[in-house]
């Protein structure tokens, strides 16, 4: 049901999560532990379920929480490579329509494996630009100083700041 990756650096901690959805049978289905920031289910409803209708409220969280994130494959194909939290490789998979990944810790990369691939990306927020978000991992593809500066890899200028 959900492939676990583990550290091989520390083995308790829990980093990635791939779900293929089609192997579900449960209504619902807790993807992420209730105490990580990203929270994700799978919900497997047949017709005319309905909930009562509800809101959510504002909570007090933690000054200092890591940036977690999901990608839900809507259409196409990718292979996703799993870092530890050394940086190194732990596993490679490959994620089809309707599948998703879950980092919680450590790093990830993906590459695009078909024309118009349609991928859904979840991220904890709030979002203060590059600097504050992420930090990129050399790779056999990558050098830090030939890093990308596309939309997605620009660095943010002054948001946030943990001083108070």
């Amino acid at each position: 049901m959900f492939d676990k990756i583990y550290s091989k650096v520390e083995p308790e901690k829990l980093l990635h999560i791939v779900c293929r959805p089609k192997e579900l049978t449960e209504i619902r289905n807790d993807i992420v532990d209730e105490e990580q920031y990203l929270q994700l289910a799978i919900l497997n409803f047949n017709k005319d379920k309905t909930f009562k209708p509800h809101k959510h409220i504002y909570k007090t969280v933690p000054k200092s929480a890591i940036a977690q994130e999901s990608w839900v494959v809507m259409s196409g194909k990718v292979e996703v490579t799993f870092y530890d939290i050394d940086d190194t490789i732990v596993e490679k998979r490959i994620l089809e329509t309707g599948d998703l990944s879950i980092t919680l810790f450590g790093g990830h990369n993906y590459l695009i494996l078909e024309d118009h691939t349609l991928v859904l990306e979840y991220k904890t927020g709030p979002y203060y630009g590059q600097s504050y978000d992420k930090v990129f991992i050399e790779s056999e593809n990558f050098k830090a100083e030939e890093q990308p500066q596309s939309p997605l890899y620009i660095q943010g200028e002054g948001f946030g700041d943990d001083q108070d």
